[in-house]
């Protein structure tokens, strides 16, 4: 999910606050495929990822890009702030405010290694998250494409006069945006619970991990993605209930003052 804010905000500068709504698009898709159609959420994300592909070429085209024309910044906050709340209260409005989980052949599975007991699932997302980062990193570094999507992002006007066509770079900049963030909520309904407003918990955490790394930096993504989660995780152990998030954004206070730019910032 940290990796599709820094892909938007990387190349088009905008901060999505919508971000964490895709992801809970993407849980209900999972759920209700399983639930009405039987189809497994790992084999479901294949199938419709080419719709959230289209979903967000539609936004950046219709939505976005205007505000970008224009350069009016605070608009693209507001804007993206305001399709958070349309797309909770459309979903509220089918589906109800219940919380859902989806009960999986495979979801109590677990592994054992070295008397530890692993969750299946668990594992999953998180083979799945990293494979797919690989998948992003070299399709930006080694790809003719990928170049071009950089030299957008570092500079529009030269690479729109070395004939890049950068608003076409745009589009699918933010749909690759959104594929990122659908990709975990189909690696994460197994063993999390989905509901009209579990976007907004996504999205704070995740903005957390893309300003520790720092604002755009691919590198500082990945890596405050493993260290907010083993934190998270050691906090949790440590401390009850949601008081475990106490050490995450405590180490968050520390490093904006200490290094505000973010840990990654200059690489």
């Amino acid at each position: 999910m940290a990796i599709g804010l820094t892909i938007i905000y990387g190349v088009l500068k905008v901060v999505n606050f919508a971000h964490g709504e895709f992801l809970m698009l993407a849980m209900f898709a999972a759920f209700f495929g399983y639930r009405l159609l039987g189809i497994d959420p790992y084999f479901l994300a294949f199938l419709t990822l080419p719709l959230f592909f289209l979903l967000g070429i539609v936004i950046q085209k219709f939505l976005i890009q205007p505000t970008l024309e224009k350069g009016e910044e605070h608009i693209q906050i507001l804007l993206t702030m305001g399709l958070a709340w349309v797309l909770q209260n459309i979903v509220l409005f089918l589906c109800g405010p219940d919380y859902r989980t989806l009960q999986l052949p495979y979801t109590d599975t677990t592994l054992k290694l070295a008397n530890v007991y692993l969750s299946v699932p668990k594992i999953i997302a998180c083979s799945g998250a990293a494979l797919f980062t690989l998948f992003i990193h070299l399709l930006f570094k080694k790809t003719r494409f990928g170049k071009a999507i950089r030299a957008a992002a570092q500079e529009p006007w030269g690479a729109y006069l070395v004939g890049i066509n950068v608003k076409r770079i745009y589009y699918i900049s933010f749909a690759m945006g959104i594929i990122c963030v659908a990709i975990a909520g189909f690696l994460i309904i197994p063993f999390f619970y989905t509901a009209p407003m579990v976007g907004a918990q996504f999205t704070l955490i995740a903005f957390v991990v893309v300003v520790l790394g720092g604002l755009g930096s691919f590198t500082g993504a990945f890596v405050c993605g493993f260290l907010v989660g083993i934190v998270e995780a050691l906090g949790g152990a440590l401390l009850p209930g949601s008081y475990q998030e106490l050490i995450v954004f405590s180490f968050f206070v520390l490093v904006l003052l200490f290094k505000p730019s973010g840990i990654f910032a200059n690489r």
